[in-house]
């Protein structure tokens, strides 16, 4: 089957994100946080993020943690049994942050992406949680939610080879039998990847241990301040929206601007583009 769609295009004013019951009886502790940017503009890199993606890597790397160590990190622990909880094994499908942990405990560096995928991987790091940016327009409702098997998912850089996750494994899935990662948050799918130029976000941190709440609202308050020092708090207030997902409230809705033409500061727009110099986009 051919999938020549490579990213979502139609806007959504509405989106609502919800967690399914089974997935919280199998992980009670899993809180889901949300920040909602209504149109931002993505640039190749800010000096900014580049200094705090750096600086997570050096505290990594000044740690000495092998990949057992960082296998016993609280956040990363929790999504552990928190993958084995939903029938994942952890050792071959680790987390998102767990993935990236490895690397940099390894002495390496990640490779840059651009300006919001390199603020959510230095978060990512800071926090040992899982951290990404989802490009939403044109959808109106998310789900993390067991998959039935019938969902169509687009692999990150391969969209003409679609996959079908296996019945159980949870998903991010959309009304239209998307869905838009696999084992939860081990993969992001291609359709929602945050590319350069100008986009309808979802930002999201995750957690699986108790007493999680406390950091994942401690990596929105991190993501929300990075967004106002490189946008310099320009944006209406009512610009970006904020969401925590849990067991005594595990739906939300978020109300969002269409993405349009309006320059940043219209419609809730806002860019990060290089510091001292406008904002560039290229396809």
């Amino acid at each position: 089957m051919r999938n020549t769609m490579t990213q979502l295009s139609e806007g959504a004013d509405r989106l609502a994100v919800r967690v399914d019951d089974r997935v919280l009886t199998a992980v009670p502790d899993y809180i889901l946080g949300l920040i909602a940017v209504p149109a931002v503009e993505v640039v190749p890199e800010h000096p900014v993020v580049a200094a705090m993606l750096t600086a997570a890597e050096d505290a990594l790397h000044t740690a000495g943690l092998d990949k057992a160590g960082v296998a016993e990190l609280p956040g990363i622990a929790a999504w552990r049994e928190a993958y084995r909880a939903v029938g994942v094994n952890p050792n071959r499908f680790p987390c998102a942050a767990e993935s990236i942990a490895r690397r940099v405990a390894k002495g390496d560096r990640l490779p840059r992406i651009n300006s919001l995928v390199d603020l959510c991987n230095s978060i990512s790091l800071g926090s040992a949680l899982p951290v990404a940016s989802c490009a939403v327009a044109g959808i109106a409702d998310l789900v993390v939610r067991p998959a039935d098997g019938t969902e169509t998912y687009l692999p990150l850089g391969a969209p003409d080879e679609p996959e079908r996750p296996e019945p159980g494994e949870v998903v991010y899935a959309d009304a239209d039998g998307r869905a838009h990662s696999r084992r939860w948050n081990w993969r992001q799918g291609h359709l929602v990847r945050t590319d350069l130029g100008r986009h309808r976000l979802l930002l999201t941190v995750e957690a699986a241990h108790p007493g999680g709440r406390a950091d994942v609202e401690a990596a929105l308050a991190r993501l929300t301040a990075a967004l106002d020092e490189l946008t310099g708090a320009a944006s209406p207030a009512t610009a970006r929206q904020q969401l925590v997902l849990d067991r005594a409230a595990a739906t939300g809705v978020l109300f969002t601007a269409p993405v349009g033409d309006p320059s940043p500061g219209e419609l809730g727009g806002v860019s990060l583009s290089s510091a001292g110099s406008p904002g560039r986009t290229r396809p």
